[in-house]
């Protein structure tokens, strides 16, 4: 599983570690028919044909995996696939009786989310509109005539949650976890990685040249001619692979220390010539943003560069792309099917596009997560179930203790600081304590994409808001809904949403054999990145030192 942030604004990407999909037994049981009552161990999901000491993986599993073959919407399908299946039933539940609720009183969560939903699933209205919301964004650009305009189109372009040559967020200090500042990382890429343009093995070739056709083709969904949308295709790729050659690799990412610059906003300008942070955080609403941090100073600089040397054009045809890619799920079929196509079937083999209300599902879910959530926790996440959850978190932290207690090879000194980092540890079960309000955010059933770019602006304003006060550490990094799980290193906490507190991984009526060998088994795992390769690099409190 990867993490998925409310809105699409980049992470510090080292801060947050989450479940990566380890093998969790599918033996645990399935979400069960109406008619079913059992917890725990499904006998269904072994295969007794097979004895266990000969292949004990078919035997525990062989049941499940007949009777589940991989959907085409998926390139693959286990526990996780499983839960999120269940959870997307019971939140489309809530989302359609959210959306038949037209009466609802403005401002509510339920109007919200209701309008939200209902936006997305007005198929008519999408097709209808085709990109005509857009309008004005792409008359913005269509009248850039100077480089030296940047910033101003690429500060509305990140309020409005369009990425563009570079990420900008806001995000504690790694060396003092209490201050709140803002960010500049790499960015600015439509292929997932660097990796991915510099690679010379047949399938890293393939994907450029699908890339590239499907640039072109987005183009001329555009309107643009094909030899042209051709041209442009290649022009962005050209820009796009300089880009990856200035940006790390995801192995040197993994070095917080190596991320880490903490610059005066003229020491940031003094990196780029070519480009104004000035006017960028005046026009994003920051106009005096302090220290910032900059992931990675020599990326700014082969930017700087790009921005010199390449024609006001080449910019514009850059900020089309990127504009259309970004939006491209929440316009109409063409649009659609093209990202599909290749985000889809090219990069990770799903065959079949998954279902509208899926995919509406998720961008409520992006957009108003926690009013969702609100609405979830309160019909299948109970008080029980988060006292029991929490219960196994403390059993293990004990386990984990006594571990650290008894290692010989650790000296007393690192004992010491590892037993206190373990007794600061915070933990977060199910939701949060304090929600999110989001007054202010106006939600309507109009166009499905301004719906969108209004809550990742929302997002946006809130998120800056925080510069240069104390850090929140009751907020939290993923939706009460989210069949994940992380351990935020600059926060030092473990969180478990509700979405993951379901069968299979957790039941709280089962036993606890059944508990621990599931849920037990994601808890440990957060619980060990406070201490990996990565989480150690900081202490009790959060702060990236050498402890």
């Amino acid at each position: 599983m990867e993490l998925r942030m409310t809105s699409r604004y980049a992470p510090s990407l080292w801060r947050l570690c989450t479940v990566m999909a380890f093998v969790v037994a599918t033996a645990f049981a399935q979400q069960p028919a109406p008619t079913e009552t059992h917890h725990g161990l499904d006998p269904a999901n072994l295969d007794m044909s097979v004895k266990p000491a000969q292949d004990f993986f078919q035997f525990a599993n062989g049941g499940w995996l007949a009777k589940n073959p991989v959907p085409p919407e998926y390139s693959r399908y286990g526990s996780f696939e499983e839960l999120i299946e269940k959870n997307n039933r019971d939140l489309h539940q809530i989302l359609d009786e959210a959306a038949a609720n037209t009466s609802a009183q403005k401002g509510t969560n339920v109007q919200k989310v209701g309008d939200f939903y209902a936006s997305a699933m007005d198929s008519a209205q999408v097709e209808r509109l085709g990109v005509t919301p857009l309008a004005g964004e792409f008359d913005r650009i269509a009248a850039l005539n100077n480089t030296s305009d940047l910033p101003v189109l690429l500060a509305r372009r990140h309020v409005h949650g369009v990425p563009g040559l570079f990420n900008f967020f806001v995000d504690q200090d790694a060396k003092a976890s209490t201050s709140v500042i803002a960010q500049l990382y790499q960015g600015g890429l439509g292929l997932p990685d660097r990796d991915y343009y510099t690679k010379e093995d047949d399938r890293s070739k393939t994907i450029r040249e699908e890339y590239v056709k499907h640039v072109a083709k987005m183009f001329e969904l555009l309107g643009d001619n094909p030899a042209n949308a051709a041209a442009e295709a290649k022009t962005i790729m050209e820009m796009e692979t300089d880009l990856a050659k200035a940006s790390m690799t995801r192995l040197e990412r993994r070095d917080p220390n190596a991320t880490y610059h903490k610059m005066t906003l003229s020491e940031v300008s003094a990196l780029t010539p070519a480009f104004s942070w000035e006017v960028y955080f005046r026009e994003i609403g920051l106009p005096s943003p302090g220290s910032l941090n900059v992931g990675q100073p020599e990326f700014f600089k082969e930017m700087s560069q790009l921005i010199a040397n390449r024609p006001v054009n080449d910019w514009k045809t850059y900020l089309r792309w990127h504009l259309i890619r970004a939006t491209a799920p929440m316009l109409n079929s063409a649009f659609v099917n093209e990202a599909f196509r290749f985000n889809g079937t090219v990069m990770t083999g799903a065959k079949e596009l998954r279902p509208r209300w899926k995919r509406a599902l998720g961008s409520v879910n992006d957009g108003l997560g926690e009013a969702l959530g609100i609405l979830y926790v309160k019909k299948y996440f109970s008080p029980q179930a988060k006292a029991r959850a929490l219960e196994m978190v403390n059993n293990l932290k004990e386990a984990f203790r006594e571990r650290i207690e008894t290692r010989q090879w650790m000296t007393e000194g690192t004992r010491v600081k590892a037993l206190g980092k373990l007794d600061a540890f915070a933990v977060k079960i199910g939701y949060p304590e304090k929600w999110r309000n989001y007054a202010g955010l106006e939600i309507d059933r109009g166009p499905y994409v301004l719906n969108a770019m209004r809550a990742d602006s929302f997002e946006f304003k809130r998120q800056l808001a925080k510069v240069g006060q104390p850090v929140d550490r009751t907020e939290w990094g993923m939706t009460p809904p989210t069949v994940n799980a992380y351990y935020n290193p600059s926060m030092n906490e473990i969180v478990f949403p509700a979405g993951i507190l379901q069968p299979p991984f957790f039941d709280p009526n089962a036993d606890d054999a059944v508990n621990y060998g599931g849920m037990g088994a994601v808890i440990g795992h957060e619980l060990t990145h406070g201490f990996d390769d990565q989480g150690s690099q900081l202490d009790a409190q959060g702060n990236l030192t050498d402890w």
